[in-house]
């Protein structure tokens, strides 16, 4: 999965929070909402390039553009995770998790639940 850049990234978000899919009119609303007033030009170029990175993929409906994601806002954010651990980390999500204590960001009751997480991921199915 390539990287993409911040800008595309918003574009993704303003399309997996639309359920995956969007018009191109839906996106320049979104962020409008957003207080992002791009240039057509920008947004359409952009959205190339996540055609192109395979993040997206086109369908003409009349003369309208409708954007689908191909790839889940779930699957994105893991390997980012993983490339962001890989990088800074060194491949050591421990380092991740002690930078995530030591600054507050994870909390006792979060720790808690994540335990809570990873003993029924170790049960079997029923």
């Amino acid at each position: 999965m390539q990287q993409i850049s911040d800008y595309e990234r918003e574009l993704m978000t303003v399309i997996w929070g639309n359920g995956g899919t969007a018009l191109y009119a839906e996106i320049v609303e979104a962020l409008a909402g957003k207080g992002m007033d791009w240039t057509k030009n920008t947004i359409i170029t952009l959205l190339s390039r996540l055609v192109d990175k395979g993040y997206l993929k086109t369908n003409k409906i009349g003369r309208k553009n409708k954007y689908t994601a191909l790839v889940s806002e779930g699957e994105y954010q893991i390997t980012q995770t993983g490339h962001f651990v890989d990088k800074i980390y060194a491949g050591d999500a421990k380092g991740l998790v002690s930078a995530l204590i030591r600054t507050d960001r994870l909390t006792a009751a979060d720790y808690e639940e994540l335990k809570a997480f990873w003993e029924k991921a170790g049960e079997p199915d029923e």
